[in-house]
């Protein structure tokens, strides 16, 4: 047998019997055993630093932390992401009462001028403020937004100027706007937001109107008694488990926007995208940004709304009693990170020199909880009972009884 047959025999016989092992392509993880946030922590990007957005912030909406942010505070085009304070104003009429679902809209000769995304609204058209919402949350029609916002203000100039002056409300300190839909910021330079801006007014939105989520979180619906299709801009509504919202937007100054929000296991998180070279990177770093959410984050409740502190009392002077039990005045929903949860503690601070009268629900001190060193929320420590302002002469007695140490209280 020749010396390259014989290498080859070789060869052969070591690959069937495994003795060596050829370098290859890694096989695919198996997720088949892990729930859906695993399957994120395993799969997760690692690029989710390296965004190509100009700007990019992911935030949990119940405490409000930012978890991830790029240039959150820069000054730029929104494009319709600008309909979010639009929908807010909206929503604070239609849940103030000052309008109704059922109202009609009448469409003015300025509405029904709007290019870009529209529901082709004419002239004198009319339909309710439920298809005005629809029109404007899942199809982004800049007619029907301009509409409704004449129906709220008279006009949209007024409208707008709400729309500024709500902004300045909420802290929004790199925000102007100059129109209610976006549509005109390219001849408009002084029309922009920041990614943080952007976070504040959505979080606001779906705290205080969460009905809105009902609309923007629908893929598809109808407008004008069922003739014309409106199909949700937001692909990841979709898609993606856990979205219902929130707005994209499009034009050649702003690039491709997304403010989207989704909730899993009761945490929910807002993200931001502003600057996106094209329609497929600012949907997919969005569910980069909100998978590292989902994947390394969660909300616990470590204490909850009327509980009585163990181990701690407040110290009352001249009450009927010296001391009251201490109640938490709130739900204390902490997000920390998967393998935080056993590290929290509670660092009780009660306010010094308390003196009856105290009445029950008084705040009478707080809980830091403090993870590694970091604080991760706090809640009130309110009075458990009431406790009213002893007599001269129980206070007489009292002093008497701790003088000849006859007993204490």
């Amino acid at each position: 047998m020749s010396k390259k047959a014989f290498l080859c025999y070789l060869l052969t016989a070591v690959l069937c019997f495994g003795i060596i092992a050829v370098p290859a392509t890694a096989a695919p993880v198996d997720t088949s055993a892990y729930d859906s946030v695993e399957v994120s922590r395993i799969l997760q990007n690692t690029d989710v630093h390296n965004l190509k957005a100009k700007a990019s912030l992911l935030m949990e909406v119940s405490t409000g932390r930012i978890l991830l942010e790029k240039n959150m505070h820069e000054k730029l085009p929104l494009a319709s992401i600008t309909k979010v304070m639009s929908m807010l104003l909206f929503m604070e009429a239609i849940d103030s009462g000052k309008l109704s679902l059922d109202d009609i809209v009448v469409a003015s000769e300025h509405a029904a001028s709007m290019g870009g995304s529209q529901a082709y609204i004419a002239p004198g058209e009319q339909f309710t403020v439920r298809d005005a919402l629809k029109a404007v949350a899942i199809h982004s029609s800049n007619d029907v937004t301009v509409a409704l916002a004449e129906k709220i203000a008279g006009s949209e100039e007024v409208f707008v100027a709400r729309m500024n002056q709500k902004a300045k409300e909420l802290g929004m300190k790199n925000t102007n706007f100059l129109d209610c839909t976006g549509l005109d910021e390219i001849e408009f330079p002084d029309h922009y937001s920041s990614a943080y801006d952007i976070a504040i007014m959505s979080r606001e939105l779906i705290l205080k109107h969460p009905s809105i989520l009902e609309y923007t979180g629908t893929f598809i619906d109808k407008f004008r008694d069922g003739k014309f299709d409106l199909v949700n801009t937001n692909k990841l509504v979709h898609f993606y488990n856990g979205c219902d919202g929130l707005k994209t937007g499009y034009t050649s100054k702003a690039g491709y926007c997304l403010a989207a929000t989704a909730e899993r296991d009761g945490m929910r998180l807002i993200s931001v995208i502003l600057g996106g070279p094209d329609t497929n990177t600012r949907f997919a770093e969005t569910r980069k940004l909100l998978d590292y959410g989902f994947a390394n984050y969660r909300l616990i409740t470590k204490d909850t709304k009327g509980d009585v502190l163990e181990g701690h009392e407040a110290i009352i002077k001249k009450g009927v009693k010296t001391k009251v039990a201490l109640r938490f005045g709130d739900d204390a929903k902490l997000l920390v990170k998967y393998d935080e949860a056993d590290k929290v503690e509670r660092d009780v601070r009660l306010i010094s020199n308390i003196t009856a009268p105290v009445q029950e629900g008084q705040k009478l001190g707080t809980v830091v909880y403090v993870c590694d060193g970091n604080e991760v929320g706090q809640v009130d420590l309110v009075a458990a009972e009431k406790v009213d302002k002893a007599s001269f002469i129980r206070l007489f007695f009292r002093m008497i009884a701790r003088w000849f140490g006859f007993g204490k209280e």
